[in-house]
């Protein structure tokens, strides 16, 4: 990984996004953009719902740059999901609004990816998944199988999401999913989610490619990932942890690695009571000893389909800082023994990413801050 872009509630870069997470701030406000609902707590980059194409823009010329590469991009790949894509503007039109011209065209679920691939001048292949709240880290896994197969040397990765919209919300209120205060992942006293806006997008090379160039410091290396479907329920997680078990066993074995060697967990962490105790169930029962582990949800809200890829993204800032982020959201009793409730300076080689999505999806990412760690 060479280059990161980063665009959250808590900021509109990499380095924004990271130094406000560490003091603890939040980027969660009470909100009502839509008259006909009630105000909520959400997570905003803006000071209105923003546009996908908005979010990515900023994401992918950020990373760009990162990488220290100039387009045109001829040969890089680009695989950039979403797991809602558009939907705010196919609400709108559905309301009779008119949006540009062939609107239909311009909001197909994978034009969130083809506009990425434009803005790099891109003639690689595109990949645009959907796969719920695992949607981040299987754009991710499908980049590196790319590199790793040989088909390309540079991959743009990453998602995106621009979820706050009347539909979104009515649907997470049904669910009783929505919290009326705020995020608190792992306390006793959690409410639930926090809808949030946001976009990461990394740049992943073959070693080969990036030695060539003489490319800048690498925050780190994707060791390997695993991912499984529940087939259970529609929305709650398998109380058997059947999938995610399978999913954390796969990404350990693929990645060469054992429990003890992972230094810490950036958790999916909704703040749901029945995601966060899966979790602390999955952990519990898989690590001995416990691993550290947070969830940045407290703090940029819940971005569905691009909360795996910017939970990545904090992790590669933890492998370059060396640093463990904080569990914004802290109410002072976990479910989780080893949370961290402050930035903490610790020696980290192996992180792992969790994400877990409506339908079952399950993801587990492993970074290392060297290739064979």
């Amino acid at each position: 990984m060479t280059g990161l872009g980063l665009v959250t509630a808590l900021g509109t870069t990499a380095a924004a996004t990271w130094n406000n997470l560490l003091v603890g701030k939040s980027g969660i406000r009470i909100g009502q953009p839509f008259p006909e609902l009630p105000p909520r707590p959400l997570a905003l980059v803006g000071d209105r719902p923003a546009d996908l194409t908005d979010l990515l823009g900023l994401a992918v010329a950020e990373a760009i740059a990162d990488a220290q590469l100039t387009p045109p991009l001829a040969d890089c790949g680009v695989v950039i999901g979403s797991s809602r894509s558009f939907q705010g503007r196919w609400e709108r039109m559905a309301c009779g609004q008119s949006w540009v011209e062939n609107p239909w065209l311009a909001t197909l679920p994978h034009m969130g990816a083809i506009a990425a691939a434009r803005q790099i001048q891109s003639q690689g292949p595109v990949l645009a998944p959907m796969a719920a709240c695992a949607t981040g880290l299987t754009a991710i896994f499908q980049g590196y199988e790319l590199v790793r197969r040989g088909q390309c040397d540079r991959v743009l990765v990453g998602a995106a999401e621009a979820p706050i919209t009347p539909l979104t919300l009515a649907g997470f209120e049904q669910l009783g999913a929505l919290a009326p205060t705020g995020c608190y992942p792992f306390a006793a006293h959690r409410e639930g989610l926090v809808l949030g806006e946001g976009a990461a997008v990394l740049v992943l090379e073959s070693e080969a490619a990036w030695l060539a160039r003489s490319g800048p410091e690498a925050y780190g290396y994707v060791l390997g990932g695993g991912f499984s479907v529940d087939a259970y329920h529609r929305t709650a997680p398998d109380p058997t942890l059947g999938g995610s078990r399978l999913a954390l066993k796969n990404c350990l074995y693929y990645s060469g690695l054992t429990p003890q060697q992972v230094s810490y967990i950036h958790a999916h962490g909704t703040g749901t009571r029945l995601n966060d105790a899966h979790e602390v169930q999955l952990l519990t029962e898989g690590f001995s000893p416990l691993p550290w582990m947070s969830s940045t949800k407290g703090a940029t809200g819940h971005t569905l389909g691009a909360s795996g890829a910017i939970g990545a993204a904090v992790c590669l800032l933890a492998l370059r800082h060396q640093v463990l982020p904080p569990n914004v959201g802290d109410r002072g009793e976990s479910i989780y023994p080893k949370l961290v409730t402050e930035p903490v300076v610790n020696g980290l080689d192996v992180v792992l990413c969790l994400s877990f999505g409506f339908g079952g999806q399950n993801g587990v990412l492993a970074l290392g801050r060297d290739r064979y760690s």
